[in-house]
């Protein structure tokens, strides 16, 4: 990281700089007998007191003392994408939403709160895609009050790491007690390679269809017996497809996957093998059989969600060559009282 400029270091950040990415380096240990510095990059989210708060793309905020700051500049607003399809924030943002729809929904301004019986976070916590038309902590409790009257935690989705992506909402919940519970990365790539992929079981014996049916449900780890709520989630979408590979009798797939086109984007969820299955391909040949009729519909791009602790879907999927655009993370509300 390179901050000299003439052979000196500089801070050339001030207060008026809140709300732009940020690389900054301080001393860590001031009272150490050697230097030592950190360097930190993200958004700076707040500059008070004599305190910096700088979000980073992992949705954490890092407190620094401007006592302690010896270099800082601001920085472009997110890296340079190397490989997969061009995508700006608010336009994935609305395809996931498309793509995963609740069974109810208020619009509070420009954000849209969320409820599907509690089947998921995502159906079920606030899309802040812009001004709620209210001062914040109005909102905020305007929410709690949505959610308490359906028996539901309140939770806010908030993205970070790409232009346009919500780091100072995020250090905004922070400071208000909401605590991060789950944070996913969005990754996205182009389709005609996913089609592509070679798996020895091959894709002849994926069926596809447009409702997920009983086999397919009872391969569905995220609910026991699905209800209505959980069936009209699933089958949200523009155009919505169920995949599934038998096993050795067809009272449960061995693999199972589902995909929404919407434009030129095809998107992949739910995608689950029978752990006595795994490392033999199956789902890669769910995601190839959906990406070929994707692409027969007209998309070109893809994007999935994964849990940023899923070690081994994270390597499956780069080896697919999906790369990470932003990452999102649900904030739950602080219970009354505290």
């Amino acid at each position: 990281m390179e901050f000299t400029a003439g052979g000196r270091l500089e801070v050339r950040i001030s207060p008026s700089d809140v709300g732009k990415r940020v690389s900054v380096r301080r001393l860590s240990d001031p009272g150490a007998g050697q230097e030592k510095f950190t360097d930190t990059v993200g958004v700076l989210t707040s500059w008070n007191e004599g305190v910096l708060l700088i979000t980073r793309r992992t949705g954490e905020t890092v407190r620094i003392p401007e006592s302690s700051l010896v270099a800082g500049k601001v920085v472009p607003a997110a890296p340079a994408r190397r490989r997969g399809p061009a995508a700006g924030f608010e336009e994935l943002a609305g395809v996931m939403a498309r793509a995963w729809q609740p069974v109810e929904s208020e619009a509070l301004g420009a954000w849209t709160l969320r409820a599907a019986g509690g089947f998921t976070r995502r159906a079920n916590s606030v899309l802040p895609l812009g001004d709620p038309g209210m001062p914040l902590d109005d909102a905020l409790a305007h929410a709690r009050g949505w959610y308490e009257a359906r028996n539901l935690p309140a939770y806010v989705q908030v993205a970070t790491g790409a232009e346009g992506t919500q780091e100072q909402l995020c250090a905004a919940l922070e400071e208000r007690g909401w605590r991060r519970e789950v944070t996913a990365e969005v990754r996205i790539g182009a389709l005609a390679p996913v089609a592509d992929l070679e798996t020895g079981t091959g894709t002849e014996g994926v069926r596809l269809s447009r409702s997920p049916g009983e086999p397919w449900l009872r391969r569905y780890q995220r609910v026991g017996v699905p209800g209505p709520h959980v069936l009209h989630v699933l089958g949200s979408g523009p155009s919505v497809w169920f995949a599934s590979l038998p096993g050795e009798g067809d009272d449960v797939p061995a693999a199972i996957g589902r995909c929404v086109v919407d434009g030129r984007w095809a998107g992949f969820m739910a995608v689950e093998v029978d752990p006595a299955s795994r490392r033999q391909g199956l789902g890669t040949a769910v995601m190839a059989a959906l990406a070929r009729r994707a692409l027969e519909e007209g998309a070109s791009a893809a994007w999935l969600q994964v849990e940023a602790d899923n070690g081994g879907a994270l390597a499956l999927y780069e080896g697919m060559g999906f790369a990470t655009h932003h990452l999102y993370h649900h904030f739950r509300s602080p219970d009354p009282g505290t």
